[in-house]
């Protein structure tokens, strides 16, 4: 009996380690596949622990379904990431049909962006469409009135609008014609923010436009607006009457305050949402965004790409964490060449020459005036006024006022008189 149990135990062990050998093997297989196809290395475990069916495929029907997808025309990039988000694409059938009804989807559009089809993909593969049924919806746009350029656009940016009812589109249609947006600028509407085609009439266009009433501003005034740039029709409830009173309790220069509504107070309104978009986006909560604009409002007036990148050095370069901006909202209003970087490379050359024995924070970088800064980290150490540059010698300080033209602000001499000078002796010698 022991002999038999401890037969059977050597036979399910070596069964298990040739399993293992068999799966690894696999794996290899799949992996060489994928890396002859540009699928970077680094994500290749996970991606292949995340889906077990591409273990039971044929690596042949793989190689013809890559192979199919690269047929396409897709970048690499986006073919990659298409792969990774939905590897149920490479399911032969699935690309086969495409493969047959691709040359007549192409023909419903003139000259098909890679970014659209990628997406097309992503959506047939969703709500199980085929070429077809896409193309039949493509027509249904087409009936509508709209051009190539804005089913492109639609396609791209919206591609869930194929499996949208015919009335819901005709609906939001009829909507912004009944808000009096003309007619030839509907298209430019739909084309600069696709999504307004999935948006409810009755839960949030009405409501949106009820609120923007309310709070003082003409039709006219929003329809220019909403002509101007149509995602403000993105904003949620209530988020336009949160900008409009920060906006209303800003305590900053009249020169700012010029720059920040220079534009009007709709426009004003939405580049808030813009930035608290921004910042809600790189991990900040709402309510800290909305801090950070309230301390530094200069941010209202500045580039969203100017305040992307200040942000991404923070958290790349500075090795800060985005939480910083709620204590120390100035980084994001001072000047990134000329003050951000400067104090930045002073300070790490400092720390690599063993100069700083104690921990450096944002507040201690950003908040001293450039003098102080100057005298603190860059003063006692001559090798840094290069790298600081702000105070160097080689630096010319401009005159404020031509030389000598304090000159013309003497008062006039006037000669002395033999009669000024009698009397100012008789005014002496009556004091005496």
């Amino acid at each position: 009996m022991f002999i038999l149990r401890r037969t059977i135990s050597s036979t399910n062990s070596f069964s298990t380690i040739s399993h293992q050998t068999s799966h690894y093997r696999k794996q290899i297989t799949l992996a060489n596949l994928f890396l002859s196809f540009g699928f970077p290395s680094s994500s290749l475990p996970h991606f292949l622990s995340k889906n077990h069916f591409l273990f039971n495929s044929d690596p042949s029907h793989l190689r013809q379904s890559l192979t199919t997808l690269f047929s396409f025309k897709i970048p690499q990039k986006n073919l990659i990431s298409l792969v990774r988000d939905f590897p149920s694409v490479l399911e032969p059938q699935f690309l086969h049909s495409w493969e047959l009804g691709f040359p007549k989807f192409k023909s419903k559009l003139f000259n098909p962006s890679p970014l659209m089809i990628a997406n097309l993909l992503r959506c047939s593969r969703t709500f199980h469409l085929n070429p077809l049924e896409i193309s039949r919806k493509i027509e249904i746009f087409r009936g509508l009135g709209f051009s190539d350029d804005v089913l492109i656009r639609v396609l791209e940016e919206f591609p869930s609008a194929v499996v949208m009812g015919e009335t819901q589109i005709v609906g939001v249609i009829n909507f912004l014609m009944e808000f009096r947006v003309p007619k030839d600028e509907i298209d430019r509407v739909v084309r600069l923010f696709p999504k307004v085609l999935g948006f409810s009439i009755e839960d949030r266009l009405k409501p949106l436009i009820h609120e923007l009433r309310g709070l003082g501003f003409s039709s006219r005034e929003v329809r220019a607006e909403v002509v101007r740039d149509p995602r403000i029709l993105g904003m949620e409830i209530g988020e336009f009457s949160r900008c409009l009173k920060l906006l209303q309790s800003l305590k900053c220069r009249e020169a700012i305050k010029e720059r920040i509504f220079g534009e009007g107070l709709v426009r004003a309104c939405f580049e808030v949402k813009l930035r608290v978009d921004c910042l809600c986006g790189r991990g900040l909560i709402r309510r800290d965004a909305l801090k950070v604009l309230w301390k530094e409002p200069r941010l209202i007036a500045y580039d969203l790409e100017d305040i992307e990148k200040k942000i991404e050095f923070l958290i790349q370069r500075m090795k800060y964490g985005v939480d910083c901006l709620h204590e120390v909202p100035e980084y994001l209003g001072v000047n990134f060449e000329k003050q951000i970087v400067p104090r930045y490379n002073v300070i790490e050359y400092l720390k690599g020459k063993g100069a700083i024995g104690f921990e450096v924070g944002l507040k201690d970088i950003i908040k001293p005036t450039r003098l102080r800064f100057y005298n603190l980290y860059v003063k006692p150490y001559p090798e840094c006024e290069k790298i600081y540059g702000r105070f160097s010698e080689k630096v010319e300080v401009k005159r404020k006022h031509p030389a000598g033209l304090w000159k013309m602000f003497q008062p006039p001499k006037f000669p002395q008189t033999s009669k000024d000078v009698k009397n100012m002796k008789a005014f002496m010698d009556s004091l005496v």
